[in-house]
């Protein structure tokens, strides 16, 4: 590919696709703090609540290897405008949904929008930035999307609390009309060198194996992984997926230009970064699971309350992620991954042991910090490791690869420790609530049974679902609250640890992975040309 000279600072046009990456992933995350609202607001149940989240991580992540090609084919810029332009209108839309049909459409168009703009942002990074800085350009921008990607909960905590479920989507508006007119001016028009075809069987398949991937993912837990609806079920939705993506490989070795070059894989750094890229998403969405339970369910505290709790998260992947950028130009990704992957799996295992069921937010400062850290050392040297070394007119294939395995990593994170964590607290909430029965006078003991075998069925979704029967003394509606909080604690506590164990395991398994990329070779020294101007803070420089 080439880029149209421009005198614009690279760090301005970083800017622009940080922006609009913090929006979209923002979203991924801060719609499950308006669920309730919108429920009451919309008179939605819960499988329309469950698909204004799902249907835009469907859209999402089935349609990024699509979108990273049809850059390749018309040029970045284009499909990056066009997907953010889809996503503000689509929020709008959003925002002003009647009913829950329409919010959920709403929500499937903004998937569409966002696998539409986010492979290009690595495009154009790689395009914009030489070699020997865009370490340092990968940091910045990753550490906005791992800081959107765990900050939603609290920016949709404050706003649904303040001005209602519907500003949720209204912020996207102004700010996503703002990065197309930036976009618009400062992001360089880069071209393919040739003229690509998109392959329309390919993209067939692709999208319906990717979809059917991710809608089992998303769908099976809820449906204990069995029937749907008549015929459908989720044993013959994966089946049919898998059949799907069989056929795809197949049909793309005999292309010659094929959607998604299998040519990529021959390159050890890129399939390991590709990977690692999964097992980080899994294990951070998986995490962010575990913690948001810990601290409403088990906690009781409010959304902005747990949001702030997770704060120290937040603040020290977005200042790690930038640092780990820039000595990644300097060591190489290798380093980095090994020991940031090992340090992420000690935080998850002090988050694990550490909390109690009368923890305050103190006691997740220490764990949480740790699993920034390790985050932020992980998420920007996989990046560069998987785009340092791939040819121009495959970038776009390659950064939808990567961002693909990150959602599928997200979503399989949130679905199989969620599934784990749900068949260990099943059988915990009946123990634990036959251990204390007995402290309840006869005429609690089956009501206090009956609500946790209630709640046992229900698995998480545990909101007020042992409820204090009317007719007890205040002593014993005492009695029976604090012994309900305490079972359901020591209860979320026995589960929680060993499934925190297996995220654990597979960060481990992530940073033995990572000890099997190349050694890297010393970096060559850049000397200015006049093609390459030596590279100031402030000054303005020419892209390639």
């Amino acid at each position: 590919m080439t880029a149209q000279r421009t005198r614009t600072n690279p760090w301005h046009i970083l800017a622009v696709l940080c922006v609009a990456n913090f929006l979209i992933l923002l979203d991924t995350t801060i719609v499950n703090a308006a669920l309730p609202d919108v429920q009451r607001s919309l008179d939605a149940g819960i499988d329309e609540a469950l698909w204004v989240l799902n249907g835009y991580l469907l859209a999402f992540a089935s349609l990024l290897i699509v979108f990273g090609r049809l850059g390749d084919a018309i040029g970045p810029r284009r499909v990056f405008v066009a997907g953010l332009g889809l996503f503000t209108v689509a929020s709008a839309l959003c925002g002003v949904a009647a009913g829950a049909d329409d919010l959920v459409w709403a929500r499937v168009l903004q998937g569409v929008g966002a696998a539409a703009l986010l492979p290009q942002a690595l495009v154009l990074i790689t395009a914009t930035f030489p070699a020997h800085r865009r370490g340092a350009a990968f940091g910045i921008f990753t550490a906005v999307a791992g800081v959107a990607s765990v900050s939603g909960l609290v920016v949709g905590g404050v706003l649904v609390t303040e001005l209602g479920w519907r500003s949720v989507f209204f912020l996207s508006v102004p700010v996503g009309v703002a990065g197309i007119v930036a976009a618009l001016r400062l992001v360089p028009a880069v071209a393919p060198a040739r003229r690509h075809r998109l392959d329309p069987v390919g993209v067939l398949l692709a999208t319906a194996g990717l979809s059917g991937v991710a809608y089992v993912l998303v769908e099976g837990p809820r449906h204990d992984w069995g029937t749907v609806t008549g015929l459908v079920s989720i044993p013959a939705v994966a089946a049919l997926a898998v059949v799907c993506l069989v056929l795809f490989v197949l049909w793309e070795r005999r292309q010659p230009e094929p959607l998604l070059p299998m040519g990529l894989f021959r390159d050890r750094n890129f399939t390991i970064a590709v990977a690692i890229a999964l097992v980080t998403y899994f294990a951070l969405f998986g995490v962010l699971l575990v913690l948001t339970l810990q601290l409403q369910s088990m906690l009781g505290m409010s959304p902005a309350m747990a949001g702030v709790a997770g704060l120290p998260l937040v603040l020290a992947l977005s200042a790690v992620a930038p640092l780990a950028g820039r000595l990644t130009d300097r060591l190489g990704g290798r380093t980095l991954l090994v020991a940031g992957l090992a340090v992420y799996a000690v935080g998850v295992v002090m988050l694990a042991l550490l909390p109690t069921t009368s923890s305050t937010a103190l006691a997740f400062l220490l764990p949480l910090l740790v699993i920034g850290i390790g985050t932020g050392l992980t998420i920007a040297p996989s990046t560069a490791e998987a785009m340092g070394e791939i040819a121009p007119n495959q970038a776009g294939a390659a950064a939808g690869v990567l961002n693909t395995a990150r959602q599928v990593g997200a979503v399989l994170g949130t679905a199989v420790i969620g599934a784990v964590l749900q068949n260990r607290l099943t059988g915990a909430l009946r123990v634990e609530a036959s251990e204390r029965v007995m402290g309840l006078p006869d005429p609690a003991r089956a009501p206090y049974l009956l609500g946790f075998d209630t709640a046992a069925e229900r698995g998480l979704q545990l909101g007020g679902s042992v409820a204090v029967p009317p007719d007890l003394s205040p002593s014993v509606a005492a009695q029976f609250t604090r012994l309900v909080h305490d079972a359901f604690g020591q209860a979320f506590l026995a589960a929680g640890r060993p499934t925190l164990f297996v995220v654990a395991a597979v960060l481990l398994f992530g940073s033995a992975l990572a000890a099997l990329m190349p050694r890297p070779t010393p970096a060559p020294v850049v000397l200015p040309t006049p093609a390459e101007p030596a590279w100031r803070p402030h000054a303005p420089i020419p892209t390639r």
